[in-house]
């Protein structure tokens, strides 16, 4: 076995690979000594098969397979061993391949092309000018955190009267041409209208103070011109609903009313558990924390997104394309030449970053530690059960469900690159001394269109 590397130019080399019978002889021999001990042929007792029947049936096909792993594995350590930082994997010349003949050759020279990692140098420092956002905190986003507390611990009660938010319940038939409900038709004994979603105008004031039993004629399809709406009122199929016009009858028999929680201790305990909160004063810190905590990381999000951006403009980073471009088609199946070509901006750029990334964690000896991909996991897990509502999970059940996560390869490599990403902004923070700068929540949403 023989590796050598030849240097095409700063971002290329070619690395060609010879290998003799010495190096996979005796390999094949025994896969195929195994192959005759398991062989169940027709004719031939286990084990009694003739050597060289097992040779001809799969004799290539197993020096194939013990030389693509030895040239593999050689390859693999050759690169470890030798430090060379590559791009992609190496690509097999297509062009030598076709001139191998495994059944007669048994000394092979294989070719490999690589895409070498560049040399470069990240071009931030105390003179680049980033902003550092911080949202002002206002009347608005408190009141809409209180809103969706109460909304979400409200429930619904029996209204006498209807009025625009309400659900109305009761039962719709349709009616003859004489204003009568009849059996022909569709009907439902449990139809449900939300006032507030009518969009005739006509029909929504019809609807408006009307009590239990009332009822209230109208047009089906100028009521309700959704075909969808039509067949979730009267409980039929969509193909249905397309068929079904005239004159329907909704009698109301109960009219159902949401109101939100009121602001009081009960509403504190159900957020917070037992006597964690006790005054609405301390309700509206915790809102402030919440908050603060939630516009924080939006403005984390923006930093790095405008540090990635800053990076890859301002550091000089060549990458060799034409093999990357190469290695992206062979690799991916689905993929054609034109859409490599259109699709290659956003690869170069999200390339230049990882490396850019890479550089910075190796410059300062940036580690991950289990701790902290426990700690981080636990972290997505309460915000996630928070999204649900779910309060009252124990640190116990949040570090078991964190581990679980992590057994999963996808997810803990998500999780990984995510505190990559924080501790290479923390950083870059430090590289480029970011100046903080007060918007309000309009202007800072306006940053992204």
């Amino acid at each position: 076995m023989n590796i050598t590397r030849e240097n095409i130019d700063d971002l290329n080399a070619v690395l060609t690979v010879k290998i003799e019978k010495a190096d996979f002889g005796d390999k094949v021999e025994n896969t195929l000594k195994d192959y005759r001990r398991k062989a169940n042929i027709k004719g031939f007792r286990p084990g009694m098969v003739p050597i060289g029947l097992i040779k001809k049936m799969y004799g290539t096909a197993v020096k194939v397979d013990e030389i693509n792993k030895i040239v593999s594995d050689n390859i693999h350590k050759y690169i470890t061993d030798e430090k060379i930082e590559i791009l992609g994997d190496p690509l097999p010349r297509q062009d030598d391949q076709e001139k191998i003949d495994f059944e007669t050759q048994d000394d092979f020279s294989f070719s490999f092309e690589l895409g070498l990692a560049p040399a470069f140098e990240v071009g931030l420092n105390k003179k680049t000018k980033v902003d550092q956002y911080e949202i002002i905190i206002d009347e608005k986003m408190r009141a809409g955190f209180v809103e969706n507390y109460t909304r979400r611990h409200g429930e619904f009660t029996n209204a006498d009267i209807s009025e625009e938010k309400d659900i109305l319940k009761g039962h719709i038939a349709k009616l003859d041409n004489q204003g009568n409900v009849t059996e022909e038709g569709p009907s439902n004994d449990h139809a449900s209208i939300s006032i507030d979603v009518v969009k005739d105008e006509e029909l929504k004031k019809e609807l408006l103070g009307k009590k239990e039993n009332d009822h209230v004629d109208f047009d089906l399809k100028k009521g309700f011109p959704n075909d969808t709406e039509v067949a979730g009122l009267l409980n039929i199929k969509k193909e249905e609903a397309e068929k079904t016009e005239g004159r329907f009858r909704f009698t109301i028999n109960e009219i159902s009313r949401f109101r939100p929680a009121a602001v009081d201790q009960e509403l504190f305990n159900h957020i917070y558990g037992e006597g964690v909160v006790s005054s609405e004063e301390e309700f509206m810190q915790k809102i402030e924390e919440e908050i603060s905590a939630s516009l924080s990381r939006e403005t984390e999000y923006k930093l790095l997104q405008d540090l990635k951006k800053l990076a890859v403009e301002n550091t000089d980073i060549s990458l060799p394309e034409a093999f990357l471009k190469k290695w992206l088609l062979r690799v991916n199946e689905n993929t054609t030449e034109e859409l490599i070509e259109k699709e290659f901006d956003t690869f170069r750029h999200d390339l230049k970053w990882q490396l850019i990334r890479n550089r910075i964690a190796k410059d300062n000896e940036i580690r991950i530690s289990e701790e902290e991909l426990q700690k981080e996991a636990e972290n997505i897990t309460r915000y996630q059960f928070s999204q649900y509502g779910l309060y009252y999970v124990t640190d116990e059940q949040v570090a078991n469900y964190a581990r679980e996560t992590l057994k999963k390869e996808d997810d803990a490599k998500r999780i990984a690159d995510k505190i990559l990403e924080d501790k290479v902004l923390k950083q870059l923070k430090e590289m480029v001394n970011p100046k903080t700068k007060k918007v309000t929540a309009d202007e800072f949403n306006k940053l992204f269109e």
